[in-house]
C-alpha cells in the first residue's frame, strides 16, 4: 500500500493535540485497505505539557512519530524538517489548531491519485480581526508582486505534495525557508482548492503581526532580488537628479540670478534624503549578506532533542 504521512508541527498546544490526533486519525482510517499512514508531530521546544501529552499518544500508537527539538526553530523549519524524515508516498502539511477543515484531505488525496503532485488549501476567508486578515492579504500580494516566482496567493501551509517533491527539498539546504514559495518554483502539476478557515478551539495563533513581518521578509529575499534592484535603479535617479539640479543651480547662479545666497534649506534636505536613502538600501543589502552568511556556516537547518518511534537513520 502507499503511504500517506501527516506532518503536524507543534508549540504550546496541549489542549489541541490529543484532539488534533484523534480527528487526523479518524480521516486516516477512512482509508483503510487503501493507504498506510504515519501520522509525525515535531515540537519546536513546548515550554507547556505538549510534549508530555504527545509521550503519551505516541506510547498507545505506533504510528505516532513523535520528534522534540532542543530549542524553537521557528514554524517553517520544524515543517521543513518533518517533510525531511518523513517516508510517505504524500506528505500532508495540517496544523494542530483544526482551522484547516479535515474533509479536505480525502480530496487532496483524489487529486493526487489523479496526477496532482501539489494540492494546497486556498483561504477564502478566516475567523480573525479584520486587520489582521488585511494585513495577511497586503503581505501575500506583496511577495508575489516582488517575487520572481508565481506564488499562488492567500495559500498557506495546509497543503499535500508528493514524495518526488519531498525529495527534491531534502536536497536543499536553506537555513531560512520559506517552504510555500520553494514548492511553487518546483512547478510540477499543482491545484489550489479554495475552503473556509474554521475559528481555533483552544489557546492563541503563534503568529502576530511582526510574525507576519518576519515571514513576508524571509518570502521575499529567498524568492527575489528585487529590492536590491530598487536601490541600484533609486540610487542610479537619485544620481540623475542631483546631476540635473547641479547643472540648473550652476546656470542660475552664474547666468540668471548672481545674488543668489547659498541654500542652506536645500542643502540639509538633500544630506537627510541621502542619510535616509543609504540607511535604507544599507539595510536590504545587509539582510541579503546575512543570509549568505547563515547558508555558508551550514549550522543545522533543526536539532533533533528526543524522538518517539523514529528510525534512528532519519537523524542523518
Amino acid at each position: 500500500m502507499k503511504m500517506i504521512s501527516v506532518v503536524i508541527p507543534v508549540y504550546n498546544e496541549q489542549y489541541n493535540v490529543s484532539l488534533a490526533y484523534t480527528a487526523i486519525r479518524e480521516v486516516l482510517m477512512t482509508f483503510k485497505g487503501q493507504y498506510d499512514y504515519e501520522i509525525i508531530f515535531m515540537d519546536n521546544r513546548s515550554t507547556d505539557g505538549t510534549f508530555t501529552k504527545l509521550k503519551e499518544i505516541a506510547e498507545k500508537d505506533i504510528k505516532v512519530k513523535v520528534v522534540r527539538f532542543s530549542r524553537n526553530f521557528g514554524y517553517q523549519r520544524s515543517i521543513y524538517t518533518g517533510f525531511a524524515i518523513s517516508s510517505g508516498d504524500a506528505v500532508i502539511q495540517f496544523d494542530s489548531d483544526l482551522q484547516d477543515p479535515l474533509d479536505l484531505i480525502k480530496e487532496f488525496i483524489k487529486k493526487w491519485e489523479e496526477g496532482f503532485m501539489v494540492v494546497y488549501g486556498v483561504r477564502r476567508s478566516r475567523k480573525e480581526g479584520k486587520w489582521l486578515e488585511f494585513s495577511r492579504k497586503a503581505f501575500y500580494r506583496l511577495i508575489n508582486a516582488l517575487s520572481e516566482d508565481d506564488l499562488p496567493p492567500d495559500a498557506g501551509d495546509f497543503r499535500l505534495v508528493d514524495k518526488k517533491v519531498v525529495e527534491l527539498l531534502r536536497q536543499i539546504y536553506d537555513y531560512s525557508p520559506y517552504l510555500r514559495g520553494t514548492i511553487a518554483s518546483f512547478g510540477f502539476n499543482q491545484l489550489g482548492i479554495p475552503y473556509d478557515r474554521l475559528e481555533r478551539k483552544h489557546g492563541r495563533s503563534k503568529f502576530n503581526f511582526l510574525g507576519l513581518i518576519g515571514l513576508a521578509v524571509d518570502g521575499i529575499l529567498n524568492h527575489s532580488i528585487s529590492l536590491l534592484r530598487l536601490a541600484t535603479f533609486t540610487g542610479l535617479l537619485v544620481f540623475i537628479i542631483s546631476i540635473i539640479l547641479i547643472i540648473v543651480y550652476s546656470v542660475g547662479k552664474l547666468v540668471f540670478f548672481p545674488e543668489w545666497r547659498a541654500g542652506f534649506t536645500t542643502t540639509i534636505v538633500l544630506i537627510l534624503i541621502s542619510l535616509g536613502l543609504n540607511t535604507i538600501f544599507l539595510g536590504i543589502i545587509g539582510e541579503y549578506i546575512g543570509r549568505i552568511y547563515q547558508q555558508v556556516k551550514k549550522f543545522p537547518i533543526a536539532i533533533i532533542d528526543e524522538s518517539m518511534n523514529l528510525e534512528k537513520d532519519k537523524f542523518n
